[in-house]
């Protein structure tokens, strides 16, 4: 092997990283460009990354076909309820798992985290008939009553609640407070974070369901924002640009989110790790 070849130099991660970043985010740069072209072009072949002749059409046509405050209102107050009740028991359960002795702790935990393996597909005839006998069909609480657990977050607070140190717990249990006290008090300001990437990945779960909606849902003034906007298509024509301009308003809240809570969300996957 020639010395030119052992002193080459191998690329910069960074550069791999910057491509798959815009391998990534082609999709939603495709997205904003058809939702700004005409029928036409949006069919043009070969297609076109650019609108040669950027309209706002497409925006007003899907303000005008749908009822967006009313949607907005549904998705945003099912989603919120849902999130902040998902972080609430996810906390609540991970810390009962990772800091209470209880006997059978590590089973049910398996047998609880056993249950991410099962699909959706699976239990949506059983949570339907659960719901009807309680009455909630057709309405926003049987709609986000499913949501409120997860056992991803269970899973995700517990690995957090181990990385707590045991002298903080100790010296706490030294000056009389109780798990209760602990729980507020110590381990949910040092698991912000974690929280805090949980708080997105559940607010993302929730605003894009689609299947269980589907399901649930049979007035037009309870519909959720991916619901409604599946009523764009057409029974035999598409207007796929009008289409991809509703796609394009509904993905605004998730990447505000995201913009708010990034760096959260960075320090969480940095500091959470699979400690326990």
């Amino acid at each position: 092997m020639s010395k030119s070849a052992n002193t080459r130099k191998s690329p910069k991660p960074k550069y791999f990283t910057i491509f798959f970043g815009f391998v990534m985010l082609f999709p939603f740069f495709w997205m904003i460009s058809s939702s700004l072209k005409n029928g036409v072009e949006a069919f043009a072949t070969p297609p076109t990354l650019f609108p040669k002749h950027p309209t706002l059409e497409n925006y007003r046509h899907v303000f005008q076909a749908l009822d967006w405050p009313r949607l907005f209102l549904n998705s945003i107050s099912v989603t919120v309820v849902c999130v902040a009740l998902q972080l609430f028991t996810s906390a609540l359960a991970g810390y009962a798992f990772a800091r209470l002795n209880f006997r059978f702790k590590n089973i049910i935990f398996m047998i609880y985290l056993a249950t991410m393996m099962i699909p959706m597909q699976v239990i949506i005839v059983p949570l339907f008939i659960e719901m009807r006998q309680l009455n909630l069909i057709d309405s926003l609480v049987g709609l986000g009553l499913p949501s409120i657990v997860t056992a991803f977050g269970v899973f995700l607070m517990r690995q957090a609640m181990f990385a707590i140190p045991r002298e903080l717990e100790e010296a706490a249990v030294l000056d009389g407070a109780s798990h209760i006290r602990m729980f507020f008090s110590i381990a949910l300001p040092l698991c912000t974070p974690t929280l805090a990437a949980l708080a997105i990945l559940s607010f993302m779960s929730v605003w894009n369901a689609y299947l269980w909606p589907l399901i649930v849902i049979f007035s037009p003034e309870k519909m959720t924002l991916p619901l409604a906007l599946s009523n764009l298509h057409g029974e035999n024509l598409t207007d796929w640009p009008m289409v991809m301009a509703g796609t394009t308003i509904a993905v605004i809240p998730i990447a505000l989110i995201y913009l708010i809570l990034q760096k959260q969300i960075a320090q969480s996957f940095l500091t959470a790790g699979l400690k326990g």
